[in-house]
């Protein structure tokens, strides 16, 4: 065996393991009646009996929709914050090895001690968001949990401080490939800031825009931590996403094919989305 070859066996095993069986696994328990806790019955083959009912439940096609809308709020939002501050940070200007280290704190910081800093900023009536806008002349506060309007712009908000720090290090990354000879050139023939970064800064960062993209658009359908914490899907549903619909029938429910059926679903809109992104915007 290949010096090549024997490095890649470990992680090799680690992705066959831990992955493709697991997922083998679930495509074969989607087609039964299988239970988290063993019940007289024995297990039997249904067919596509849980299939059929996730598509026909509307509590998925709502977790579907909800799903969707946070991803068409956060995505732009996050990669365009995302891009904004690492154009920031590759610039020259005083302590910018000190922000650059502040600017990757909120990756360093676990999901649950972000959730519960800002479960406190939109408390109510004196978190920070509604003193906010009460020191702008207000006289009510918003129920930003508790409003089915306002619940998931708000989880948005939370979701994009919280994890655009890791796009902002691949966007540095992307900057730091582009050649200054093109924007010195670019400065002798009078451009200015603005025109720099359209006809030179934003194309060569195509392929990063592509892989940033991609990768903030899975991220956005795995959205789980946040809501499960803050409003447990509510209210009225409104939050509820379609990893939280998949963990409660297969651990909280205790229907392992079915939840089994719906991550095998899960998988395919993921892998659907990621191929179509691929095809729409061809990267080198």
């Amino acid at each position: 065996m290949s010096e090549e070859l024997l490095l890649l066996l470990p992680a090799t095993v680690l992705l066959v393991g831990f992955l493709i069986v697991p997922f083998v696994m679930a495509i074969y328990l989607s087609f039964t009646d299988q239970r988290l806790i063993p019940n007289p019955v024995p297990t039997g083959l249904v067919g596509f009996q849980n299939y059929v009912q996730i598509l026909t439940d509307p509590e998925f096609w709502q977790a579907f929709r909800n799903t969707a809308y946070f991803a068409l709020l956060v995505v732009p939002f996050q990669c365009g914050i995302s891009l904004l501050v690492a154009v920031f940070l590759n610039s020259n200007f005083p302590l910018r090895s000190f922000f650059r280290s502040m600017a990757i704190l909120p990756l360093m910081t676990p999901m649950t001690v972000v959730i519960v800093i800002w479960s406190a900023f939109y408390r109510i009536p004196d978190g920070l968001f509604n003193n906010l806008i009460k020191a702008f002349g207000a006289s009510t506060y918003v129920d930003w949990l508790g409003s089915a309007a306002w619940a998931m712009p708000a989880i948005v908000l939370l979701s994009a401080w919280a994890t655009f720090p890791f796009q902002m290090l691949l966007y540095l990354a992307g900057l730091q490939d582009i050649p200054s000879e093109r924007y010195e050139a670019a400065r002798i023939d009078g451009a200015n800031g603005w025109q720099q970064f359209w006809y030179i800064t934003f194309p060569g960062l195509r392929n990063t825009n592509i892989l940033v993209l991609i990768t903030t658009t899975i991220g956005a359908f795995k959205l789980f931590t946040q809501v499960d914490i803050l409003t447990r899907g509510g209210p009225i549903g409104s939050t509820n996403t379609l990893v939280r619909y998949m963990i409660q029938q297969g651990y909280s429910s205790q229907l392992v094919g079915y939840g089994s059926a719906m991550a095998v679903i899960f998988v395919i809109i993921v892998g659907a989305l990621a191929i179509f992104q691929r095809v729409l915007v061809k990267n080198e």
